[in-house]
């Protein structure tokens, strides 16, 4: 195998229906002009379009265009791509592309570059504004795993600020070898903290939450600058960790099982819950804290130790948090490998997927990744539990209260800039209210305050990645074609970032394939509807079955929306928004939500395992169901 030559690419041509089309170059210096002239990608899935004129010498210049079909959201997880060119010679030339840190689109979004330098010679930790970085012992270079002592020798990646793509610091990912040192580590370690009685674990949590609430604004502030929701979200999602550590220290002295009555004279029966072991934590950008600390903190009073690979966009939170972590651990005298952290990519995820000794695998992203880690999963007969996509509704009835659908619509629509999984996609109205509400929604709309994302008054920051303002574009092309119209935003905004308007679309029919599509991206699909059986039937035909909310003062409309024939999702909320949702319920969803359930109510059942336990007391041997066997 050669080395590999360069390959840039030098323009994005669209993105669409998921699918992104971009132009590359490739350059040669390792093969001379006449073995390669007239040569084409021997891949499938590329097609060479055209060829550009040989470069003089040794050199060769080639011009492709090539059709990814894997969503760019979801390639975090996936290895790289990998294109070879076969020679006369049977030797050949592998290009790779690493989709989750190279693509980076330039200012007008209109370029891609690839090989991201790793020296930066303006990194945001080295301005005055934002020294406040180092109070959460983060550096210009991070070492990205964490198994009791601190390393990492793999990939170095840049983690970069959504509001002006500006670079913040660098993380050094870890290796497949020091994952296998990770976890052996944790298995280790796992045989300390399962012996702790829960109480005393609680007790750990406890401080966990205590630490997190000292550092919460600057914590806070690190989840905005770095994932881009505005700075209230950012210390909100910090609270919700701090929140679940409080509901797991209860939890602590709760945990256990019934006591059963036996058929049997002279015996007991009761169910054992015991801890599964190790617990693996793939997280996704959106929630970079909240989501591994509902896992974290049940995880570890159930006796289980964690294993976390956080979002490759969001290195530096995952980091700080585990820095955290670890020193509650540290005062206590407990291993660090309790919460180990291995950053990385795609190597690292299926490496985690597919390992026996990874009792349980919490994954949170998209459905078709989510797919993937359940086959690799369920091919070992391991535990998952999944946490992917929603196409939410709010459906509003003609006696709903106009002065909680506004807010709740705006709230829920907007929010995280429609980055979160709750966020609400679509919003169904009575045809008697429709318009009505479409005006004081885009009204409200008009109004939402946009701006840094860590500026306290900001109500509306960026999308986190530029492939998102490619997937918000492509939306709003196809919703147009197939028939919407654009009654508000519609536009990338003309600033440093990755800002969009936030948009609503009318007039697109309810099954139209837009609007069955879960796009990550502040887009608003408006629908009009004429009866209760229709509304219910439109908010269940997605594929997805996460959250869902209805506007009425119909009492019984509420319990038949509650019921068997109401809605289909894991969260059925009336008269607020389909997102905010507590920490003591149960949060998760239906179908190819995945099923999982995290937080509150009885979630920490999934991070046990369960025995039925009879005991005989008896001199006798009675047998069940009066069987004789003499």
């Amino acid at each position: 195998m050669l080395a590999r030559d360069a390959l840039t690419c030098s323009k994005v041509l669209f993105y669409f229906n998921q699918k992104l089309f971009l132009t590359a170059s490739i350059h040669s210096t390792t093969h001379c002009a006449k073995c390669l002239n007239g040569r084409f990608l021997d891949v499938a899935s590329i097609a060479l379009t055209k060829q550009a004129p040989l470069c003089d010498g040794a050199a060769v210049q080639s011009e492709f265009s090539t059709e990814v079909v894997l969503p760019v959201s979801d390639c975090e997880f996936f290895p790289a791509l990998e294109w070879t060119w076969p020679t006369p010679m049977q030797r050949c030339l592998t290009l790779t592309l690493a989709w989750h840190s190279r693509l980076l689109l330039r200012k007008k979004f209109a370029s891609v570059r690839c090989h991201q330098s790793a020296a930066m010679s303006s990194l945001l930790i080295n301005q005055p504004k934002y020294s406040w970085l180092k109070e959460l012992g983060l550096s210009e270079d991070n070492l990205g795993v964490y198994n009791g002592s601190w390393g990492g020798s793999g990939e170095v990646v840049t983690s970069y600020c959504p509001a002006n793509n500006e670079p913040i610091a660098r993380v050094t990912q870890a290796t497949l070898a020091e994952y296998e040192e990770t976890v052996q580590k944790a298995r280790e370690a796992w045989k300390v903290w399962a012996d702790i009685p829960a109480p005393k674990r609680g007790e750990i949590v406890r401080q966990i939450g205590d630490a997190l609430r000292k550092k919460i604004k600057v914590l806070g502030s690190l989840v905005s600058l770095e994932m881009g929701k505005i700075y209230v979200e950012g210390v909100g999602e910090v609270q919700e960790y701090v929140d679940v550590c409080d509901y797991a220290v209860g939890l602590s002295r709760m945990i256990g099982g019934p006591i059963l009555p036996s058929e049997r004279p002279g015996h007991a029966l009761l169910e054992q819950w015991n801890p599964v072991g190790l617990v693996g934590i793939i997280t996704a950008f959106n929630f970079p804290v909240a989501v591994y600390g509902w896992n974290n903190a049940i995880a570890l009073t159930c006796g289980n130790v964690c294993l976390w690979k956080g979002a490759p966009t969001t290195p530096l939170t995952s980091v700080a948090v585990t820095k955290i972590v670890a020193e509650v651990l540290e005062q206590n005298n407990l291993p660090g490998a309790i919460c180990s952290m291995t950053c990385g990519g795609a190597d690292i995820g299926t490496a985690m997927a597919k390992d026996e000794r990874v009792d349980l695998l919490s994954f949170t992203g998209s459905t078709h990744v989510g797919k993937l880690v359940a086959m690799m999963v369920q091919e070992r007969f391991g535990r998952k539990l999944l946490e992917l996509g929603g196409n939410n509704a709010i459906i509003v009835f003609e006696d709903a209260d106009l002065n909680l659908v506004v807010p709740s619509a705006v709230f829920a629509s907007v929010g995280t800039a429609g980055q979160r999984c709750t966020t609400t996609r679509r919003l169904m109205l009575h045809e008697s209210v429709h318009d009505k509400v479409v005006e004081r929604v885009a009204k409200a709309y008009k109004q939402v305050r946009i701006g840094d994302p860590w500026d306290p008054s900001t109500l509306y920051g960026p999308l986190h990645t530029i492939q998102a303002v490619e997937q918000y574009l492509a939306a709003i092309e196809q919703a147009k074609h197939q028939g919407g119209t654009v009654v508000c935003g519609g536009k990338v905004m003309d600033r440093p970032g990755n800002y969009v308007e936030p948009t609503i679309i009318t007039g697109l029919p309810h099954d139209a394939p837009i609007v069955h599509t879960e796009t990550f991206v502040p887009i608003l699909y408006v629908l009009k509807f004429n009866t209760e059986e229709e509304a219910f039937a439109w908010n269940n035909e997605v594929k997805q079955g996460l959250s869902s909310s209805i506007f009425t003062k119909d009492l019984g409309r509420v319990f038949r929306w509650m019921g068997p024939k109401g809605s289909d999702c894991g969260i059925v909320n009336v008269n607020i928004p389909t997102s905010g949702a507590e920490i003591g319920g149960a949060f998760g969803g239906e179908k190819h939500t995945g099923g999982g359930r995290e937080s509150g109510s009885d979630s920490w059942k999934q991070y046990m395992r369960r025995s039925t336990c009879t005991i005989n007391y008896s001199k006798d041997l009675p047998l069940a169901q009066g069987i004789k066997f003499e």
